[in-house]
């Protein structure tokens, strides 16, 4: 086999990892993008009722783990490194580390599925500045490509919701509201990127996996001014309006994440579960793919397809698998509004 990578870095969001790192983690992430204090107050009280400590950091050092292990039994001898965009391992730390390592050319995984400017476009740029700032020593680094609708990211999937779904009574299964959640971004970045289809193709498949008709997507986590349209419904006013239609029984699936982070144990365990339980709404949410073994080998299997130069693998549904090299035009960066 062709070996003509050296090395795989994990690239991520990153968090805050005790309460002195909340504000100064919030303000990196908002940089330049005019959201009110009042608002990073606010969300900084999200991460100090769980200690100041964001879960996507284990996650992300669990999942390295996982992989590790994949790839030794598959005899890919292949170092991993682990770089984040807003908090330690910086970006551009890890990538000066691997230039004093010896690495000339790399493979990135992004913790992102679907593609938007945030989480494909962005973390592309994000790659670059940081082997700018590394300097002409830096390696070169190539993103694996998206995984939307590959089997190793469905599945897992499938299975979390199954199990999500026998909890709810058995004679109350069928009518069970299966509800699949993503961050929100605005709309004017959803008109740019295949965001919006790629998570309602994923949504289609995981319900037709457990065979499941009823269902929705929904969107959380929006952060932007009140004057900005997002993608909506919010989850929250969802569920009241199934509250409304006497639906006694939700299932919510975090399709939008590949771990379960800040937004999905405040967001969904947290705010959404106390509003079932103020409306005597029987509320379970699903997992996310986590560490899930078939996740791990679809990683392992998109290293191999670049490695090996070969074509996509087959997609489940009716979109083609994402291509190995984004277009320069893909995910443009959103309009901001004026400050």
């Amino acid at each position: 086999m062709a070996q003509p990578y050296q090395a795989i870095i994990v690239v991520s969001f990153g968090g805050p990892e005790g309460p002195d790192d909340v504000m100064p983690f919030l303000e990196t992430v908002t940089k330049g993008r005019n959201i009110p204090r009042e608002r990073l107050l606010e969300v900084a009280e999200h991460y100090l009722m769980f200690g100041g400590v964001s879960p996507i950091n284990q996650q992300n050092r669990q999942l390295i783990a996982a992989l590790k292990q994949e790839l030794d039994e598959a005899q890919l001898k292949l170092p991993i490194y682990w770089g984040n965009r807003n908090w330690h391992p910086f970006l551009a730390d890890t990538v000066r580390q691997m230039a004093d390592d010896g690495i000339q050319q790399a493979l990135a995984f992004v913790t992102s599925a679907f593609g938007s400017y945030s989480g494909c476009r962005q973390y592309l740029e994000n790659i670059e500045q940081a082997r700018q700032t590394v300097g002409p020593r830096a390696p070169q680094i190539d993103k694996i490509r998206g995984f939307f609708n590959h089997r190793g990211f469905i599945l897992p999937m499938i299975d979390r919701t199954r199990t999500a779904l026998e909890q709810i009574p058995a004679d109350r299964r069928s009518a069970a509201r299966l509800v699949f959640t993503a961050h929100s971004i605005p709309v004017s970045m959803a008109q740019t990127s295949p965001y919006e289809q790629q998570l309602a193709e994923a949504c289609r498949l995981v319900a037709s996996g457990v065979e499941h008709d009823d269902w929705k997507l929904v969107y959380q986590s929006r952060s932007g001014p009140p004057s900005q349209p997002w993608l909506e419904p919010d989850v929250c006013d969802y569920l009241r309006s199934l509250h409304e239609q006497n639906v006694q029984d939700v299932v919510l699936v975090p399709i939008g994440f590949i771990s379960d982070h800040m937004e999905v144990l405040f967001d969904l365990d947290t705010e959404a579960q106390e509003l079932a339980h103020s409306c005597g709404m029987n509320l379970v949410r699903a997992g996310t793919v986590g560490v899930h073994p078939q996740f791990i080998q679809m990683i392992a299997e998109l290293i191999v397809e670049r490695l090996d130069e070969t074509l996509p693998s087959s997609p489940l549904g009716q979109l083609p698998a994402c291509s190995h090299l984004c277009p320069s035009t893909c995910c443009p960066a959103p309009v901001r509004p004026p400050r």
